[in-house]
C-alpha cells in the first residue's frame, strides 16, 4: 500500500465513526463502479476454453493415476 494511502488512512479516516467510514466507503465503492470497465483488469480471468482445457487435463490426469492404482494392486 502506498505509503501516502496509508497516512491518509491512519490520520484522518479511522479517526472518523464507522458510519461516516462506512458513508466513505459506499462512496468510493460507488465511484469505482461509476468507471469504465477499463479499470478492471481481466487477465487473470478464465476464459471458456481455459476451463474446458483444465477439465480435459484433471479428467486425463485421473485416468492415468487410476490406470497406475489398478497396476499397482494386481
Amino acid at each position: 500500500m502506498p505509503k501516502a494511502v496509508q497516512e491518509i488512512y491512519t490520520q484522518v479516516i479511522s479517526n472518523l465513526p464507522p458510519t461516516e467510514r462506512l458513508q466513505l466507503a459506499t462512496l468510493i465503492l460507488n465511484g469505482l463502479v461509476k468507471q469504465e470497465a477499463t479499470v478492471i483488469d481481466d487477465s487473470d480471468t478464465w476464459t471458456e476454453q481455459d476451463q474446458l482445457d483444465l477439465t480435459a487435463f484433471s479428467m486425463q490426469y485421473a485416468v492415468t493415476a487410476l490406470i497406475e492404482d489398478e497396476e499397482i494392486t494386481e
